[in-house]
């Protein structure tokens, strides 16, 4: 197991999931034996627009593993115009971030990696569409092509790729429950045959509204809203909300490249059923066992070194007798009972098109903290399933994880309905040589879009550094200087070790943590930096630097960017507008003074933009204007003025004031 040439890095990640807003509380949730599906309650399933009688349906089920916030989005950050931000679906919005993390994480810039980055990744079906429309008047010209645009699973990678500017391939992966899996396969192969030199990879659903599903016979949710994968009392699943994507580089480079590897992805595979299984929407055990045997070939893994498989266990009388069967039919001969099966759906609920995303973060996490974490809701298992006669055991409660054949491997399988099928093998990474040796002193460098955000900044660091004593401070310095974007508050400090680093870095010492271009003072017994402070000044002034040498210092994971978010959602608010634009008046009627122009073109800008006050020299696109929007800008122009601008004039005029002009010009024509 020593050929890298096929092996992937994962070399960043991040991921939201019902109960944990980021993967530390994703892991401390799932080694806990959590489960943060929960019922919802009656209110917020009026204001979602449920109907009340088919919530007095005894087959009503309310239990659903909820986003924390997703409608809530920091637009600013993203150059979103509110009228944008309201508009788009929260799946495209919570993915948009998340990448946004994965590449912070990874410790590249995410608008500036100096790669090929690629973008696979899909989504559950849009209900967003449902709430836009009960506000359908509150939008200027909105069409179908524009809806498509913000809510459709076609622009999801496409708006990833233009706010973070990436240039690799960008195409949505949709293949049902297996979504997120088939788009880590997929980044796989487009980095293997030089497509890209980084890819992102993974899924996001986000239902928005929030409702309940009636559980029918024959349908594929638990009566009572509780996923019990592998029991006796398996009736069916639960859903649930989840986002998570992955930063996947060829190995080779990654370790020539400095970067940190949280995991190896040695092989994966995808196939499809076809006709042999029972239904459209049934599994089937022979496209299964085939996708698992074809993963560890192209793993090179024998599957007696496997020491856990998370399932794609949904918990269905159905689905998890034949998963295992197959699982079974694909280990061959491996002794009985000593691997690991496992599942979260019993955790987070079902994430439909993230379900494998989800499933593939979890075991990465494993891999880190060495640990396998329970299962849960299991009280007997599933007589359907005779365990004793497989390779495979549950356990309910937390287990060391010893490695096999000299590392820890795992699989990860997802199953869509449509019988897609995708499976992928994993290890944890070998151990990282030592890098250069330590300096006396640090420069650390922290900026951010807001004095709000770099005070957060700030903190999040601090609290990183005080838990984890043992992270190289020279790899951290590294990382906060090539890993990311440098925004225009900033601050550093001149450190020497993790407790000054700490110290410094609450407030402890002011004088050294310095923001702007104030002074900078000496450390007691030793100078604060003496070049290093030049340069930490220099930075924080916006002047070019020359960074130290970062030969032999690696990427490490950091805190990500804290998002200043605020609440953007149609439909389940009362819409607020800006000032009201005036009448429409015919301009053959009135004479209107340039003064008069300006204020109403800022007042229609404001208007269709959904921001409260545009002033006369701000740019309609910097506000987050587009093509699209300005074609509904265009006609309440022709309402208000009786005159229609052609949209170049808006595109080489944006601001009240200079637009004034074309306007002003037409209406002395129409004289």
């Amino acid at each position: 197991m020593t050929d890298r040439e096929t092996h992937l890095a994962v070399v960043g990640m991040a991921g939201r999931f019902a109960g944990a807003p980021d993967l530390d509380a994703y892991w401390r949730l799932l080694a806990g034996g959590g489960c943060a599906v929960r019922e919802l309650d009656r209110d917020e399933l009026l204001a979602a627009g449920e109907d009340p009688a088919r919530m007095s349906d005894p087959a009503y089920v309310r239990r659903y593993g909820r986003l924390d916030r997703p409608e809530w989005f920091d637009a600013d950050f993203f150059g979103y115009a509110p009228v944008d931000a309201t508009l788009t679906d929260p799946q495209h919005r919570v993915f948009l971030e998340t990448c946004w993390q994965a590449l912070e994480d990874a410790g590249y810039p995410p608008s500036d990696t100096g790669s090929v980055v690629g973008v696979y990744a899909g989504c559950s079906p849009s209900r967003y569409w449902s709430l836009v429309g009960r506000d359908a008047d509150r939008f200027t010209g909105l069409d179908d092509v524009r809806m498509a645009m913000v809510t459709g699973a076609d622009h999801l990678c496409l708006r990833v790729s233009h706010k973070l500017g990436l240039t690799g391939p960008s195409m949505t992966v949709l293949s049902t429950c297996s979504t997120g899996l088939v788009a880590v396969h997929q980044a796989a192969q487009a980095l293997l045959f030089g497509d890209c030199d980084l890819a992102l990879a993974g899924a996001v659903s986000v239902r928005m509204p929030a409702l309940g599903a009636l559980a029918r016979a024959g349908s594929v949710l638990s009566a009572d809203g509780v996923c019990r994968a592998f029991d006796a009392k398996a009736d069916g699943t639960v859903f649930g909300d989840g986002a998570g994507v992955v930063v996947l580089k060829r190995y080779a480079d990654a370790v020539a490249d400095g970067d940190h590897v949280h995991a190896v992805v040695r092989g994966s595979a995808v196939n499809n059923d076809g006709r042999d299984r029972v239904g459209y929407g049934a599994p089937g055990v022979s496209g299964q066992t085939a996708v698992i045997r074809a993963a560890l070939a192209a793993a090179d893994v024998d599957p007696a070194d496997v020491g856990y498989v998370e399932s794609h266990g949904t918990g269905t009388p159905v689905g998890d007798p034949i998963e295992v069967t197959a699982l079974t039919r694909a280990f061959g001969d491996v002794p009985r009972g000593g691997t690991v099966l496992g599942t979260l759906k019993p955790n987070i609920g079902h994430t439909d098109a993230a379900a494998g995303i989800a499933g593939l973060l979890k075991v990465i996490l494993a891999l880190r903290h060495r640990e396998l974490p329970p299962s849960i809701n299991v009280e007997q298992p599933n007589p359907a399933i005779d365990f004793a006669a497989t390779p495979f055991t549950l356990r309910s409660e937390p287990t060391p994880w010893s490695p096999r054949g000299g590392a820890r491997i795992a699989g990860v399988s997802s199953f869509g309905i449509g019988a897609t099928n995708a499976h992928v093998v994993v290890e944890e990474p070998p151990a990282r040589p030592a890098g250069a040796p330590p300096a006396e002193r640090r420069l650390l460098v922290l900026s951010a879009r807001t004095p709000a955000a770099l005070d957060e900044v700030t903190a999040d660091l601090a609290g990183h550094l005080a838990e984890r004593p043992e992270l190289s401070l020279d790899d951290v310095a590294h990382t906060l200087r090539v890993g990311r974007v440098a925004f225009p508050y900033r601050r550093f400090a001149v450190v020497t070790d993790h407790a000054d680093a700490v110290r410094v870095l609450r407030g402890a010492d002011p004088d050294r943590l310095v923001t702007g271009t104030g002074p900078v003072h000496d450390a007691p017994g030793e100078p604060a930096g003496g070049e290093l402070a030049e340069v930490g000044r220099r930075w924080v002034a916006g002047q070019p630097v020359r960074w130290p040498d970062g030969t032999g210092r690696y990427r490490v994971p950091l805190p990500t960017y804290p998002f200043q978010r605020q609440r953007f959602v149609a439909g389940l608010r009362e819409p607020v507008r800006p000032a009201p634009a005036p009448e429409p008046v015919a301009a053959a009627q009135s004479e209107w003074s340039h003064d008069e122009i300006v204020e109403t073109i800022a007042l229609l800008f404001a208007e269709v933009l959904l921001v409260p006050e545009v002033g006369q020299d701000d740019d309609f696109f910097e506000l987050g204007g587009d093509s699209l929007i300005a074609v509904g800008l265009i006609a309440r122009f022709e309402e208000s003025f009786g005159v229609s601008p052609p949209p170049e004039d808006l595109f080489a005029s944006p601001t009240p004031a200079e637009f004034a002009r074309a306007v002003a010009q037409l209406l002395e024509e129409s004289q």
